[in-house]
């Protein structure tokens, strides 16, 4: 979750596709605005349902355009040929 967080600031769309399950990564452009500035990330919860699942709760802070954001999301994660995929997640 931290490293995905970070490629988010850093705009590594690359690298948010490589991270993201085949599955259910989007094929088109990823959107990431580049006028956008993050603040901050909480990981509120983090839950080992097994050695391939595991849940994540956080709250990422941005802002843009001089409004202030914040994402609090609980993410889905599979473990497949030993690394970790983001597979998708639902909205709080």
């Amino acid at each position: 979750m931290r490293s995905r967080y970070s490629a988010f600031v850093l705009g590594l769309e690359d690298y948010l596709r490589d991270t993201w399950h085949p599955r259910t990564r989007p094929t088109g452009p990823l959107g990431l605005e580049a006028d956008r500035r993050w603040l901050g990330l909480e990981v509120r919860r983090h839950v080992r349902e097994n050695d391939a699942a595991a849940r994540v709760e956080f709250v990422a802070r941005s802002k843009q355009q001089g409004r202030a954001m914040r994402l609090h999301e609980t993410s889905r994660f599979v473990r497949e040929g030993g690394r970790w995929y983001y597979l998708d997640g639902d909205l709080h």
